[in-house]
């Protein structure tokens, strides 16, 4: 394998994996009845609409089949991708969903 095949292997394993950390963000605001997108918008006011969340939306689930996504992992993942604005945003609404159950 040359170098251009291993970097073009790279790419793509990110955007896999940057894939699947949208839809893990996508279903935990689906089950617990939020707007991805909006959340988006929230935390990064200056960017466009993100055509990879509105593709992953499409791959959730209804929150009645969907598996729980513990707020810890959810959090982790966002890390992991350095979208730290996200995570700030996500554990505000963390913050809420609390005070409303409690």
């Amino acid at each position: 394998m040359n170098r251009k095949e291993m970097e073009e292997q790279v790419i793509q394993a990110y955007q896999r994996d940057e894939g699947m950390m949208i839809l893990v963000f996508a279903q935990w605001c689906v089950n617990h009845g939020l707007d991805a997108q909006e959340i988006y918008r929230r935390a990064y006011p200056d960017q466009a609409s993100n055509p990879l969340l509105a593709q992953m939306m499409e791959n959730t689930v209804p929150k009645e089949e969907a598996e729980e996504i513990p707020d810890t992992t959810l959090l982790g993942v966002l890390s992991l991708f350095g979208n730290d604005d996200l995570a700030f945003v996500i554990s505000e609404e963390m913050e809420r969903l609390k005070k409303h159950r409690g």
